[in-house]
């Protein structure tokens, strides 16, 4: 037995537990605020896509029957756009059959 090493004291042994959950906690936390974030950008993003797809289908309609669509239900029946109502509200405002509706997509809170 070497003489002059020392034995690891106790205090040495908790230092280095406590430190290494500390080190642990703060990855948590920033992985778990990353996530968070990935989240929030993916929901505006799925927003944005479903009120373009909203608008194109309306002007694709004017393009081809010469007026915007006069409800969301023709855009549903005749151009195939859907979406899930538990997940988004839109609102389809349209002010005149040769004027571009007004399209606002709300997402719900899950």
């Amino acid at each position: 037995m070497n003489r002059f090493s020392r034995k690891p004291s106790a205090s040495h042994f908790l230092r280095r537990l406590l430190t290494s959950a500390a080190v642990l906690f703060a990855a948590l936390f920033f992985l778990t605020k990353s996530s968070d974030s990935i989240s929030a950008t993916t929901t505006e993003s799925q927003v944005e896509s479903l009120r373009q797809a909203i608008v194109r289908s309306a002007v694709h309609c004017y393009a081809v029957e010469g007026a915007y669509p006069e409800s969301l239900s023709y855009l549903k029946d005749h151009y195939g756009i859907d979406w899930n109502p538990e997940a988004y509200v839109v609102d389809y405002e349209i002010t005149g059959a040769n004027l571009m509706p007004s399209v606002m997509v709300i997402p719900l809170d899950r």
